[in-house]
């Protein structure tokens, strides 16, 4: 029997178990009781066969109840509305609890890595009827309903159930693909009450609209098995490595100025990245977010492809026409930090659920934003099962962190008493070490898939694996060796020989992490200028700096990453509200640049001392770093086992050196297989067209040398000719 006042509950949206008074009930005497709440129903009855038995309205808010006889099963409710409406529903409370409880085990424990399948709202059929299963996790909460329009928005007509550790779930019957919804959350606490979008959500209204969707998809077919089959066999450590960084939002608009859709995007973005010859395309984060200024960094939606550019299966349209052209996809992850936005994560059920309940914990100063609580077992559930949902159900091929170090470090940008040190007195953030490592075996238990840290300090083992104590990522950006060489490039190249040691450093650390060179999003933004923005002297010596720039970036070892916009030479820094300014592409010297970062990727993907090993002393030798007077080095790179090598010479002053003389690893005929000065990209056209012979004349320790010319602001390499060097750069050899 009810208990005084638990109609009031139920009528009034705050009644914490549902299941006890609504739904069907057997009393004593075998007699049965329907119960129901149908706050728009002017008469109820209940349905079994052909048979209809009228509920009584027992509360004038709309809760109805009918005694039967007699065994209940299957039933209906058959309802007249007070717009004279009448029609036939499925009971959501005559279907009890439907959640596997070792699942939500799994999720308590922190080990469940698939809680999309578990969370969230999923069409499923029981006993021969269709509908919506939701489950969400709100343990301080008094009472969660789940809204809609199927509802209209009502927010006490479908209060959900409770589950063990704080999950509530509820089956509506009837509900199809397509239907908004929302959780209407009433918190134990401080009268806190909330709509809230669903953490686990797959798909959401397009911003500045946040409700969830029910997504109903037939299963996309996937047509890339043959690209996942070769990347289970490959180690992206010894293969070639050149990622291509989009802002989807703002590559390029189509008509009527509107960024491209995915499908849109799979025809024109792949085209040109293939073009150009990058390996893999790095998306900024395309997961859910309600702020377009954002760049996707305040994610709101784990596990949700944002919908401006199209529905989840576009998204999967898009990646699988990336692999089908032989092009990788990177996606940036953000489990530094989230948005404080009233319908997302945010005191989701009253309390700081996920993010800490010390502010300084769990509040991101810097960002204006709050740090996940990475002890806490659901949370851990929660993280790594969007990770595993982005590699294993939308076939992504790897993950880069963004703000690592903000996760490494307790008193990451906060004084002395604004932060917690750790059990032991220290400021690292041993949770999140702990989490981070657990993700990185997650991710590398996926055949092929790789990590990637944004992380700006000197933290140890960031590429180690986790067994031997590391944190267990496949690649670490190498900042330092970003910002050291900006610092150099900055000054006119008159300045630079006092500044040599900018473009050398790098190389006493470049073998302690598996190092990933970025020229990102992040160096052309709020004042820093874009690329060629960053260089100086006139028109002719910025690109000529950039060429130079290009091509030490690409001999140096570590993998290479460019930002949109930068292949291109474009001088205004990059904006999320406009696209980029393709019409430059008309002039020589952008044009140009163009060909040479082509042609870089080429020979980036073709010749194997670029690329095989990046991560090793034995991939890499100084010839000479020592002529500062005249800001030039050279260098040596080699394939695995020194099978085959390439010479780089860099000179950076726009002076043309003849007759220099410079060690060379190996006597015989050399080729110059490419020159950044030459005229195709947009140079003076100082080159060495034919052959280049060593003589016999000991140099920087070695037992022959060369005897170049070398191009002013320029890189050029060169080949021995053991190797088929049958065209020439000059004649735009690489460029397919």
């Amino acid at each position: 029997m009810m208990l005084p006042g638990e109609i009031h509950a139920i009528v009034n949206g705050y009644h914490g178990d549902p299941l006890k008074v609504l739904g069907p009930h057997q009393f004593k005497t075998g007699e049965w009781e329907v119960r129901a709440f149908l706050p728009h129903a002017q008469t109820a009855s209940v349905v079994i066969g052909a048979n209809a038995y009228p509920l009584t309205r027992e509360d004038p808010a709309g809760f109805f109840c009918a005694v039967l006889k007699g065994s209940i099963q299957a039933y209906r409710i058959r309802l007249l509305t007070w717009q004279a409406t009448e029609f036939e529903i499925e009971d959501p409370y005559r279907f009890h609890t439907l959640l596997s409880s070792y699942d939500l085990h799994l999720f308590l424990e922190g080990t469940n890595y698939e809680a999309f399948r578990t969370f969230g709202a999923h069409i499923i059929e029981i006993e021969g009827i269709r509908g919506v299963r939701f489950s969400v996790w709100a343990p301080n909460a008094e009472s969660v309903q789940v809204c809609g329009v199927f509802n209209h928005w009502d927010k006490n007509s479908h209060p959900m159930c409770p589950r063990e550790g704080g999950v509530w779930e509820l089956f509506v019957p009837g509900l199809k693909g397509g239907e908004v919804y929302k959780y209407f959350v009433r918190s134990r606490l401080n009268l806190y009450q909330q709509m809230k979008s669903d953490p686990f959500a797959s798909f959401a209204e397009v911003a500045p609209r946040n409700a969830s969707i029910i997504w109903n998809s037939p299963g996309y077919e996937w047509q890339d098995q043959a690209w996942l089959d070769r990347r289970a066999k490959g180690d992206i450590l010894k293969e070639p490595l050149s990622i291509y960084e989009v802002h989807l939002e703002s590559w390029v608009h189509g008509a009527h100025n509107k960024p491209l859709s995915y499908r849109e995007l799979a025809n024109r973005l792949v085209s040109y990245v293939k073009d150009l010859g990058y390996t893999h395309i790095e998306l900024m984060p395309t997961m859910e977010h309600p702020f377009s200024g954002s760049w996707g960094y305040q994610v709101t939606g784990y596990f949700a492809p944002t919908s401006r550019f199209g529905n989840p299966d576009d998204f999967k349209f898009f990646i699988d026409a990336c692999h089908q052209a032989g092009i990788g996809v990177i996606l940036d992850w953000v489990p530094a930090h989230f948005p404080k936005d009233a319908h997302g994560l945010a005191l989701f059920d009253g309390t700081r659920l996920y993010e800490h309940e010390d502010p300084r914990q769990g509040e991101q100063l810097d960002w204006g934003t709050l740090i996940f609580n990475f002890g806490r077992n659901e949370i851990k559930s929660f993280l790594l099962s969007s990770a595993m949902l982005w590699l294993k159900e939308f076939h992504i091929d790897g993950l880069r962190v963004d703000a690592v170090a903000s996760m490494l470090y307790l008193d990451y940008s906060r004084e002395n008493k604004e932060w917690v040190r750790n059990q032991y007195g220290g400021r690292e953030n041993l949770e999140a070490i702990a989490f981070l490592q657990r993700f990185n075996e997650l991710c590398h238990s996926v055949p092929g898939a790789f990590t990637a840290a944004e992380e700006s300090t000197d933290f140890p083992g960031v590429t180690r694996p986790v067994f031997l104590g590391g944190l267990g990522f496949t690649l670490k950006w190498n900042m330092g060796w970003m910002h050291d060489m900006f610092r150099y490039f900055k000054f006119d190249p008159f300045f630079r020989r006092y500044h040599h040691q900018n473009i050398t450093f790098s190389l006493f650390y470049s073998f302690n992490e598996n190092y990933l060179l970025p020229i990102s999003h992040d160096e052309v933004v709020h004042g820093k200028s874009s690329l060629i923005g960053k260089m100086p002297g006139d028109e002719w010596q910025r690109f000529a700096n950039v060429r130079a720039f290009l091509g030490y970036m690409y001999g140096h070892p570590g993998k290479k990453l460019l930002f949109m916009g930068q292949e291109i030479g474009q001088y205004e820094e990059w904006s999320e509200q406009r696209p980029l300014r393709w019409e430059l592409l008309q002039f020589d010297l952008h044009k140009g640049l163009q060909n040479l970062v082509r042609d870089l990727n080429y020979l980036l993907s073709t010749e194997a001392p670029m690329h095989e090993v990046d991560s090793h002393y034995d991939g890499f030798s100084w010839i000479d770093f020592n002529d500062t007077e005249n800001s030039i080095i050279a260098f040596v790179r080699y394939s695995i086992a020194k099978k085959e090598l390439l010479v780089f010479v860099c000179n950076f002053t726009p002076v043309i050196r003849y007759n220099y003389h410079l060690g060379a690893p190996t006597a015989g005929q050399w080729t110059e297989i490419l020159n950044t000065d030459s005229q195709v990209y947009g140079g003076s056209g100082i080159v060495t067209a034919g052959k280049i012979h060593t003589e016999p004349l000991a140099s920087h320790s070695l037992p022959q040398r060369f005897s170049l010319t070398l191009p002013p602001l320029g890189v050029i390499v060169l080949k021995p000719d053991s190797a088929d060097t049958s065209q020439k750069f000059d004649e735009a050899p690489l460029r397919r």
